[in-house]
């Protein structure tokens, strides 16, 4: 049904790799040809196991039922822009609150094919909060790596809930996943950040969720931090084109921190390949990341895809994140970077006006209440009477 090869030179690898010995980045291969269809595009009963037929699993999955996130249309932000259709869909709407639960519930579920009997990554948040309640679901160890002071407290608060042992570095996301790699090597844990390929096929179902619910976008927005989601989301529109349930592939468009931006960086210069950023920094915790394990994919999405990568500063971040908030649309930072990358785009004259686009959103604005405070103000307190609140009225 499947196999998991190396994308520079080919070689078929062990399913439990994570890089092929080459040092290529490993992706899986579904055997098209032998997939039989079994889900509807219909735009009904949408989310990650719709799609089992595409999914490289063999036995029942660990699920929270994920996926199925909405899709919302902003009328306000097309006359704005004049752009004939803007869409987010919000994946800050899965059970943990991020879009990481999808590939969660297919790595978890290979680690339990695997018969690990724990899991580990390092994160900025998002994924350690994942990780923690899948691997509960599952009655499985967790170890989280994070770097110190510099991951928002909800997302902490969610790792430690839901029991996973979580360490603190002095040092960077890059440092820390350096480390856990290293770890999980010596003592046989399964390592589940995005190196690993099977993560990326859960988070491939973006794409399938889209176009069965409005079709092919003209272009697809988002975030780009470790960079697996959006080669992940390009992926799986490259399948439905190889299956023949599509006809054309959209636009691949990444967007980074302006502080943290390897991949544009590289884009720019036409490159292949990145210069990591040695001290990433930006508002935006969960892309601030200045070694993404994925940029060689991210950059062959972007470049076969004839997309665009840019860059947005914090204060974009967090103009978009308002903007999306008077929509009621509440996301943390980092998930506003593809609204404030849309903007600065079009504003630039680099977006058709007849594009179908569809901005992904990737967390929930409780991710980091410390950020939408620190922005919006705290509450105003008065004395308790008609008169006092009447006042601030």
């Amino acid at each position: 049904m499947y196999s998991v090869k190396c994308i520079e030179c080919g070689k078929e690898n062990s399913e439990e790799s994570y890089n092929c010995e080459c040092g290529g980045l490993l992706e899986v291969r579904i055997n098209l040809d032998q997939v039989e269809i079994d889900f509807k595009l219909n735009g009904k009963d949408l989310s990650v196991w719709k799609y089992r037929s595409l999914l490289p699993v063999k036995i029942e999955p660990i699920s929270l039922k994920e996926g199925g996130t909405p899709l919302y249309r902003l009328e306000r932000l097309e006359k704005e822009l004049g752009i004939r259709r803007i869409y987010v869909k919000h994946e800050g709407l899965n059970p943990s609150g991020s879009f990481k639960d999808r590939g969660m519930t297919v790595g978890v579920t290979k680690a339990i094919e695997f018969n690990r009997k724990a899991v580990a990554c390092a994160s900025t948040g998002n994924t350690s909060a994942s990780m923690a309640m899948y691997a509960a679901r599952a009655g499985l160890k967790a170890y989280v790596l994070l770097p110190a002071g510099k991951v928002a407290l909800g997302k902490v608060a969610q790792a430690l809930m839901h029991g996973a042992e979580v360490i603190g570095i002095k040092g960077n996301f890059d440092d820390a996943l350096r480390i856990i790699r290293e770890v999980c090597d010596r003592l046989r844990i399964y390592l589940l950040n995005s190196v690993n390929p099977f993560r990326l096929e859960g988070q491939k179902t973006i794409a399938y969720e889209i176009v069965d619910e409005i079709g092919v976008p003209d272009r697809v927005v988002l975030p780009v931090g470790n960079a697996g989601n959006i080669s992940a989301i390009y992926k799986g529109f490259k399948e439905f084109l190889e299956l023949q349930l599509i006809e054309w592939l959209p636009k691949m468009t990444g967007i980074q921190a302006e502080r943290s931006a390897p991949v544009y960086k590289a884009f720019i210069e036409k490159k292949d390949n990145i210069e990591p950023v040695s001290n990433p920094e930006t508002i935006a915790t969960a892309i601030r990341i200045g070694n993404p394990v994925n940029a060689k994919k991210a950059l062959k999405a972007i470049y076969e895809s004839k997309g665009l990568a840019e860059i947005v500063s914090d204060d974009e971040i967090i103009s978009a994140q308002k903007l999306l908030a008077k929509n009621g649309i509440g996301v943390e930072p980092a998930s506003a970077a593809s609204v404030a990358g849309l903007i600065k785009l079009a504003k630039a004259g680099m977006i058709e006006s007849d594009e179908k686009v569809v901005c992904i959103t990737t967390g929930n604005l409780l991710k980091d209440p410390e950020t939408a405070i620190k922005v919006s103000g705290e509450p105003k307190i008065v004395e308790a009477s008609v008169e006092k609140v009447m006042s601030l009225m």
